[in-house]
Parts: C-alpha cells; structure tokens; sequence
C-alpha cells in the first residue's frame, strides 16, 4: 500500500496549500483602537485634533492604552510613512496624512499611519508595499462557507476577517520594485516546464485567485497537469484580478453592461438607520433612500457567512457601547455623497463577481500536480528562508526620538 501523502503537501486531486505555494505570509494588522481608522478621511483628521487639544486624564481614555500602545510608547515610523516618532505624551506632532487600506475583503477605509496608535503595524508589510506590490488577502474559515477563500488588493490590507477567524496577508513580491516573487522556490521553473514560458508571477497568482478553495486543512490550490486548463483558469483569474483591483495599475472600474447599472432612485437620507432588499423588485432601500437595479447576486455576496453589503453599511452607521462617547463617534454629521458613490460601485463589483462563480464552479480539479511531483521538482518542502521576509537593505527608517537605523 502506497504510503499517504505528508499532511499539507496535497495530493493530485486537492492539490498543494496555498501556504506552501506562497510561503511568506503575515498575520492582519491589529490596531488595538478602533478610531485610527475610518470610511472617510475627515473624520480621522477631526479624532486627532480632539485628542491632542485633550489633557491629561481625558487625553489618556481617548487614546484607548493597551499593553502595546500608550501615549508613553517609543516606536519607529512606519516604512516610508514621514509620521513623529517621539512620545505622543510629549509630541504628537502633526495629523499624518490618511491612506487609503483594504479592511476585509472589499471595503475600502482610510488608516492614521502612525505607529505609535497601531498595536501591530506589521511592518514587513509597508517596507513591499509600493505600485509593484499585490496583496493576496486569505480569508478565515467557517463550516460550510461557500464565499471566495481569497481576495486581492493594490492597497496596504489590515487582513480584518467577517468571519472572526483572521487569515493571512501573502504579498505577491518579497522586495520593492516587484522584486523577488513569493512563489516557492522551484514552483515557476515546474509551471513553465509544464505550461510554457508564459508562466509570470502575475499568472500564477491568477490561477490561484481562480482556484483557491476553502479545505478544513486550509486553503488548497490544484495545480492542473492540463495546459488548456490553466489557460483557462489564468484568463479568468485575470478578470477576478481585474475587478478587484477598481481601477489600479491603470485599468479600468468595474462597470456592469446597461440595463444592469445600479442608480440612485431616490437620495439616502442624512441619518439612514436601516438596510434591507426587495428581491422582488431588486431594490436596495437605505433608509428611505432607494437603489435600483440590484442583482440578488449582490445582495447574497457574502464572505465567511457574512453579507458584504451589510457588513459595509454597518460599519459606517453603528456606534455603540462604551465608544459611543470616544472617538470612534467623531463621525460625518450627514452621510456624505462620496458613501453613496463608494456603494454604487461596490454593488457594481459582488454582482460582477457572483456572475464569475459559475467559471470558477466549473474549473474541476481533475488530475493535478501532486506531492509527488513537487517534492522532485524540489518546491516541497519549502526551506524555511522563503517563510521570512527578504532583508530589505538601504531602507532608511526613523527609530524611537528620531534615531536612524539602516534595514
């Protein structure tokens, strides 16, 4: 009897874990404050002049201390951020400029990038995040969980999971300037040895948005043995890639053909309290506001049993608890027409995703590179240098109190 194979190696049908295909990962970023991020960027702008115009004790509970993070912590900047590095006790220094971050899957915030406000800033993330760089964004697992294992973003993800379960954040380059892929070493070399020289980063990375599924032993990859089948798969990881990235890198927004765009009917009000859908009539009633027509598709996206289009609406209405008086409530006074815009558009892409299920459904595992193959083509086992980050050298980054260090 043929001895199994290793636990996480794969075998020909389910194939190898995105973990041992993509080997260097980091766990999401845990701010340990909820207010340093926001749906818009005003509102940061407004919690950090509340918080340096406080004093003493109220400037202290505002800030929200943990074990990591107090206004008393010395830390470095974060990579290529300009931000103050001496205690924010003694100087804040001035509001740093917003950037733009993937939370979740699919919704797109605004970050403070200051490190002395994030518990976890995972800083091997800002030193590859450049125009190069894609982050593949692995999502948490739940019993029964039909939606997308993973997501992809041109923005600096927080990894933040709907399902409670945090993934990984894989970058698709270990150095700038797109530099370094992070593939297991060997794993190009057998792809074009198979499919031809075509094979790129940028491809391998589209057959695994295309194929990635959910396995109680994590997220599994097949590696097909067929060239048609990679085609095909690559082709439509590219439109998955597409999509998600909303117009980065010099492609275009995600646009649903006529007929089939969502408008607004009637204008959201100011203070809406309520989000609910008529399938029946395909309408998204945001209060006494009305958008219309809405693919149920849409509707039903969901990520870790999650609806996304709930998630997002709940993120920018709901303060509650003891924050209700913290920051986190420094919020719009009205809801801002950029929020409306913002939901248009992330109607526009569920549905367009949940039209692409049907190819993804489709693209069966059939007969697969194995551990067999891996293991003698010497991907497997991935030596433990490709799970560090690479040394990013003449990086010059501020310490503590404006010490310099070279990385």
């Amino acid at each position: 009897m043929a001895a199994p194979a290793a636990a996480g190696s794969g075998d020909d049908l389910s194939g190898p874990l995105l973990d041992d295909l993509m080997p260097w990962s980091v766990r999401p970023l845990r701010t340990g404050r909820a207010w340093v991020t926001a749906p818009d960027a005003a509102s940061l702008r407004a919690r950090w002049d509340r918080l340096v115009r406080a004093q003493d004790a109220e400037r202290e509970r505002l800030f929200g201390p943990t074990r990591s993070r107090t206004p008393h912590t010395a830390v470095a900047a974060l990579p290529g951020q300009t931000t103050a590095t001496a205690r924010f006790a003694r100087e804040p220094g001035p509001c740093p400029e917003p950037v733009r971050i993937l939370h979740g899957p699919y919704d797109e915030q605004w970050l403070l990038p200051d490190h002395r406000l994030i518990d976890a800033a995972r800083p091997e993330l800002w030193r590859v995040a450049d125009g190069h760089q894609l982050f593949v964004v692995e999502h948490g697992r739940i019993p029964q969980d039909t939606g997308p294992a993973l997501s992809v973003t041109a923005l600096l993800p927080d990894g933040h999971s709907p399902a409670g379960r945090p993934g990984r954040i894989r970058p698709l380059y270990r150095r700038p300037g797109g530099l370094e892929p992070n593939l297991a070493p060997g794993l190009l070399a057998l792809l074009r040895a198979r499919h031809g020289d075509a094979v790129s980063p940028e491809s391998v990375l589209a057959w695994i948005l295309a194929a990635a599924r959910h396995s109680p032993a994590g997220c599994v990859v097949p590696l097909p043995v067929d060239t048609a089948r990679w085609t095909a798969g690559v082709e439509l990881g590219r439109e998955l890639l597409r999509l998600q990235l909303r117009g980065a890198r010099g492609g275009e927004r995600p646009r649903l053909p006529g007929g089939c765009r969502p408008y607004v009917r009637a204008a959201v009000p100011p203070a809406p309290a309520e989000l609910s859908y008529d399938a029946e009539e395909q309408v998204l009633r945001i209060g006494t506001g009305r958008i219309s027509p809405v693919d149920a598709g849409a509707w039903e996206f969901r990520v870790g049993g999650v609806r996304m289009l709930e998630l997002w609406f709940e993120r920018r209405t709901a303060v509650t608890g003891a924050e209700a008086d913290g920051l986190e409530a420094v919020r719009p006074p009205a809801w801002p027409q950029e929020w409306t815009s913002e939901l248009l558009e992330l109607i526009t892409l569920l549905a367009l995703l949940d039209g692409l299920r049907p190819r993804q459904d489709a693209l069966a595992p059939g007969a697969g590179i194995g551990a067999r193959a891996l293991r003698a083509a010497g991907v497997l086992p991935v030596p433990a240098s490709a799970r560090r980050p690479a040394s990013v050298l003449g990086l010059q980054e501020e310490g503590p109190d404006g010490q310099f260090a070279l990385l």
